[in-house]
């Protein structure tokens, strides 16, 4: 049975790799609960493939080189690359501890990871191949997400149980403040001008704002966008981002500098990672609960497509992206 599966894994990818949507590289959506990578064709938006990694993937990230994408393994304890335009395994990286969310610092220096279920955030360094743990950094319960600025200088973590934001600082690898937040943080953006950061509450219905700007954050603003506040994606202007509202199954589009939410999607099934064609109108959607991957049209707000992948699809990612 396995080697049919193989056979036939590898003939639809040599079907795709021919196909005049050779051009395009695949979607890649993880499945958390079955321990491996949905690959769809964005030419037929069809499932053309599976990939296997270690147990629980839940989010993925580029190499700054774009040759490598990296899955988070959290139980498995382990990092898959696979090469994003090919959707070939290159390697696995195993002993990295609980590797929930993921993070490379814009100086290509540090890959930073946070063990969600061990409560602690990893730096390693990184030579352009290979990783070196320098750092394990005690942060409080469940880190769930992280953003570092852009000038490579502080890590932000989100504290999924303990309701927290955490600020971690790079050259010293210790932690500069920590702050209380709504309930349940989730995912965390930061400003392109660096003055704000955004927190997903998924406890509550509303995304907080922090002003960073000082020695010390203030929260100065609750957006409403809807039960489940989760995940965000930068929409590629440089101006606006989304997030995925899971409990409300919708996604909303927020004005960074407004500091309001200009625009919103339907989403159903649980939406919780995203990605933006590289046109800015396409949003790929995990929707967890339905164990699909939605192609969501933000221009006519309507799901225009509805991919079928494995049980609790999560990260989510292409190669050919809007601007993150």
């Amino acid at each position: 049975m396995m080697r049919r599966m193989a056979c036939a894994w590898w003939a639809a990818w040599l079907v795709w790799g021919t196909s005049a949507g050779a051009s395009e590289p695949p979607v890649f959506v993880l499945n958390s609960l079955q321990a491996d990578i949905s690959v769809i064709d964005p030419a037929t938006w069809t499932e053309i493939g599976r990939i296997a990694t270690g147990k629980e993937p839940h989010h993925l990230y580029l190499t700054p080189d774009e040759k490598s994408l990296i899955v988070a393994n959290a139980l498995g304890d382990s990092l898959t690359f696979v090469d994003p335009a090919t959707a070939q395994v290159q390697r696995t990286v195993r002993g990295i501890v609980d590797p929930y969310h993921l993070r490379f610092s814009p100086d290509m220096k540090w890959l930073v990871t946070a063990a969600n279920r061990l409560n602690h955030v990893d730096f390693y360094r990184w030579d352009g191949k290979e990783l070196t743990l320098v750092q394990r950094v005690s942060t409080g319960k469940t880190p769930s997400h992280l953003w570092i600025d852009a000038g490579s200088r502080t890590v932000y973590s989100t504290m999924q149980d303990s309701d927290e934001l955490v600020a971690i600082d790079i050259s010293t690898q210790k932690i500069k403040w920590r702050t209380k937040t709504g309930a349940m943080p989730a995912d965390v953006y930061g400003s392109p001008d660096g003055k704000h950061l955004f927190v997903g509450l998924t406890g509550s219905d509303s995304v907080e704002v922090f002003d960073i700007a000082g020695e010390q954050p203030r929260s100065v603003q609750r957006i409403k966008t809807g039960d489940g506040a989760h995940a965000f994606r930068a929409a590629g202007d440089g101006r606006h981002l989304f997030v995925s509202n899971r409990v409300a199954n919708t996604i909303s589009k927020i004005d960074m500098q407004a500091l309001r939410v200009v625009d919103g999607y339907p989403a159903p099934g649980g939406p919780d990672c995203m990605d933006v064609s590289a046109d800015g109108r396409w949003l790929y959607v995990s929707a967890r609960w339905a164990r699909k991957m939605l192609v969501i049209d933000t221009v006519e707000r309507k799901v225009a497509r509805a991919v079928q992948v494995g049980k609790s699809p999560h990260g989510v990612w292409t190669l050919r992206h809007a601007k993150r």
